[in-house]
């Protein structure tokens, strides 16, 4: 039985189109992988920052809390009478 050259030729497009197919999904998978390594990176840097900045805040309410405290103390020694006295 001859080969039919018109199913060859189509066999032959069809595996042409198909290698080009999965030639441009490779090359947008290594896209998408490449940004999702660098959204990566960006939420961990993010999460430091985040971390420095509750450490900070926490430093920053301690010494508000102080400082309130000694505002209080002068404020007494000023006045002569502690606010926690009835």
């Amino acid at each position: 039985m001859p080969e039919d050259p018109i199913a060859h030729s189509e066999l032959a497009a069809l595996t042409r189109r198909f290698e080009e197919v999965a030639e441009k999904n490779d090359r947008e998978f290594g896209i998408i992988k490449s940004d999702l390594t660098a959204v990566r990176l960006q939420v961990g840097n993010l999460d430091q920052k985040v971390d420095r900045l509750a450490e900070e805040m926490r430093g920053l309410s301690e010494k508000v809390d102080r400082n309130q405290a000694q505002i209080i103390e002068l404020l007494t020694a000023l006045v002569g009478k502690s606010p926690d006295a009835s």
